[in-house]
């Protein structure tokens, strides 16, 4: 193990020694940047076109800053931003120059939420309560589709929150037109003091994919985001409504019917109407509080079918809108190895196969000025066949200090009823965490995070923890991951990716642009290393690898390139059965190799291919992924992808295995308010299909029509087991 620690040293002394030199970071403005709002004196019409007198009279915005390709310079594609505002809304009026006009837009789809780096965008960031931590950004494309986001200290962010606002666009020879009307009622900020003018944190941000151009403003360095609002801009002009009743009702009705077969008998059915709803009541410009009853999630995507040969637990995102809203003020937020709370546990049974339990109702409250965050969450999981009811909640506080930096606490608390048709009785499970964020210079992050578990049916006490430290410039990337879990650490409303266990994963790699490949934007070559080891016998061996990538590129289109190897150690000391193949107890030492390519995924045909290749334990494992989609227009989007995995010579029995896992799925649009999504996934190693066809049509802002099919089957040739679900529902939202 010398040569890899050597390796790993050897790199932090180069990037250490780098750290001496120029980085074309540049710090924060001592005096922001100020920019004003104007009052309206007429009536302002959200079409795109931007044609009312008011917004010839207001000043525009054109000072934008080049981040991509290449930080500074000239400015191929220009943008100018003009800002009104009457009683009732904040509105931004966007000219998106394009050097080819109409002919230069790039689109994939009209989905909502979509993927900001294979599109054209536009978008707004708001620090309304001047934290310099977090930040609300609404975005658009030349096509009006709405992304709205909720951004985190520049450190995580939640692309799941949805505000009430409206978008439209014009798309023109010269390029395009975007008008945004944001209502004051979803945009918190501080209740105005008199004879003190308003001024809100706010930057922009563009980006014209065909050249890959990226533009901000202010000023931002290339290694940070528009999200790093301490080097916002300030918004100045504004005369901000008084606080008032600010109520969200958001009531659904539904029908349900559910098919549960065992070759050709029929053993279940669900044939129910339902009807329940959402409250959001601004109690101040601060202060939310969010009221659930007979929460349904019918509209949520399904999970995809993953094939695990890993030793660790796999992380699978919420996808439930009650619980994605602020989800990134939660300790352990924004990581997939230890979250002291993770909202899947709640709505799910404790049976085996972890069945969907009824929700009966939940409460959230937030309350978030410049100086901390207050917030709390309960919720009531109603009994079922094979599980008590259980009542969940958590708390949490954070204190802001300095300009970037805050220390937070948070309690979680589970009460699972007592179940007389399994024996079990009371049960409770409570965390208790500690965690902080500090930022000494804008291009270093250390994020800590310290918890401890105390469960009833055990009566163990447990520690988890988590230390991040991170050195981020133009010029490279430097960092250390460290988490820790003990072997009695029980968080009965968290995740973690293993017991017993500890990781160090020190690494970083260089951003090296290229000025002699001219095809070339970014070459990031670099190194991580991941040691595994035990918590309770501290200097027990688990695992280790080296993931070296020499080749790790962006060309001037975006396509990518990456070619890497990684040296395995493995210590397998537990009962281990990847995909069924037992691997003996042994140490094990091999190196796997990985190639992989995908094209310009902004053009109308891109794809994309991966092949990892390599021994595997006492064996051989190759697997290929490939994916194709095709989008000839906005409106239709068709992809396809495949996954092969052949095994050969492993485990105990020298065991062969080829696993086959298909997916395919179509997107029809007719504008961004009315779409029809269909998913296929077929996976050979347990013979299931799965089929998820959604219909939605936004027919007011934030008010659906949904239509759900769900078809599950083992077999599908001879289904064996198969599961329908035919979901119809709708939801109106209505703002007071």
């Amino acid at each position: 193990m010398k040569g890899p620690f050597f390796f790993i040293f050897l790199l932090i002394g180069v990037f250490i020694r780098a750290q001496e030199r120029e980085t074309d970071n540049f710090p924060p403005p001592e005096t922001p940047v100020t920019i004003s709002a104007f009052k309206t004196k007429g009536v302002i019409t959200v079409d795109g076109r931007l044609d009312e007198s008011d917004w010839d009279a207001a000043e525009p915005v054109t000072n934008f800053f080049r981040v991509e390709p290449v930080q500074g310079g000239t400015i191929k594609n220009p943008t100018e931003v003009r800002i009104l505002y009457d009683d009732k809304n904040l509105y931004f009026g966007v000219f998106a120059r394009d050097s080819l006009g109409k002919k230069g837009i790039r689109m994939q789809d009209l989905s909502r939420d979509f993927n900001g780096l294979e599109n054209d965008v536009f978008g707004i960031q708001i620090d309304a309560q001047n934290t310099k931590q977090y930040a609300v950004s609404f975005q658009t494309t030349p096509y009006g589709n709405q992304q709205d986001v909720q951004n985190f200290n520049d450190n995580n962010r939640d692309e799941d929150w949805n505000a009430l606002w409206r978008v439209r666009t014009q798309r023109t020879d010269k390029g395009y037109y975007a008008e945004f009307a944001i209502p004051f009622k979803s945009i918190r900020y501080d209740k105005p003091m008199e004879g003190v003018p308003v001024e809100w944190g706010i930057t922009f941000f563009r980006l014209a994919r065909k050249d890959f151009e990226k533009t901000v403003f202010p000023a931002i360095p290339q290694s940070f985001s528009e999200n790093r609002m301490i080097y916002a801009a300030k918004l100045t002009g504004l005369e901000v409504p008084p606080p008032s009743a600010n109520i969200r009702i958001e009531p659904y009705a539904l029908y349900q019917y559910d098919e549960n077969k065992e070759g050709s008998v029929l053993t279940d059915r669900l044939n129910e109407p339902k009807v329940g709803g959402d409250v959001k009541w601004a109690i101040s410009p601060n202060a939310v509080l969010d009221l659930t009853i007979n929460t349904d999630f019918a509209q949520a995507d399904v999970d995809r079918a993953v094939n695990n040969l890993e030793r660790f637990n796999i992380f699978f995102p919420e996808r439930r809108q009650f619980f994605l809203e602020n989800s990134g003020i939660w300790a352990g937020g924004g990581n997939s190895r230890v979250r002291p709370f993770f909202s899947r546990t709640i709505g799910l049974s404790n049976a085996f196969n972890a069945a969907p339990a009824p929700l009966d109702a939940g409460v959230r409250y937030t309350d978030r000025n410049e100086n901390r965050t207050i917030a709390a969450l309960a919720v009531r999981q109603r009994e079922t066949d094979d599980s008590p009811g259980s009542t969940f909640g958590v708390a949490r506080y954070t204190q802001n200090y300095g300009k970037e930096n805050n220390i937070g606490a948070m309690v979680t608390y589970r009460l699972d009823d007592s179940f007389g048709d399994l024996g079990l009785e009371n049960q409770n499970n409570t965390t208790i965490s500690v965690d902080g964020l500090i930022r000494p210079k804008p291009d270093i992050t250390l994020t800590y995070l310290l918890s401890t578990s105390l469960d009833s049916e055990t009566g163990d006490t447990g520690f988890a923890g988590r230390l991040v430290a991170t050195s981020t410039t133009n010029k490279y990337y430097l960092g250390y991951i460290s988490d820790i879990v003990s072997a009695d650490y029980t968080p009965g409303m968290g995740f973690v990716f293993q017991k017993d266990v500890v990781l160090h994963s020190p690494g970083g790699y260089a951003i090296v642009r290229p000025k002699w490949l001219p095809f070339v934007r970014r070459w990031d070559p670099g190194v991580f290393f991941n040691y595994f080891h035990d918590f309770e016998d501290f200097g027990n061996f688990q695992q280790s690898n080296l993931y070296i990538f020499p080749i790790y590129t962006w060309f001037k289109d975006n396509s990518f390139l990456e070619a890497s190897f990684t040296p395995t150690w493995q210590n397998i000391n537990f009962d281990f059965a990847p995909l069924g193949l037992e691997i003996e107890e042994g140490d094990y030492s091999y190196t796997r190799y990985l190639v992989r390519y995908n094209s310009d995924r902004s053009k109308k045909l891109s794809g994309s291919i991966r092949f990892d290749f390599g021994n595997f334990y006492n064996g051989t494992r190759n697997t290929v992924i490939a994916g194709l989609r095709y989008a000839p227009l906005p409106h239709v989007s068709l992809t396809a992808d495949y996954e092969h995995n052949n095994i050969n010579g492993v485990g105990m029995l020298s065991e062969d295995l080829n696993t086959d896992l298909y997916t395919g799925s179509l997107r029809l649009a007719l504008n961004p308010r009315v779409q029809l999504s269909t998913f296929y996934q077929y996976n050979s190693f347990d013979e299931q299909g799965r089929w998820n066809i959604r219909f939605s049509w936004e027919y007011m802002p934030l008010s659906f029509i949904y239509i759900v099919f769900n078809d599950t089957q083992t077999d599908m040739f001879d289904p064996v087991q198969r599961s329908t679900q035919t979901i119809s529902k709708v939801t109106f939202l209505k703002q007071f």
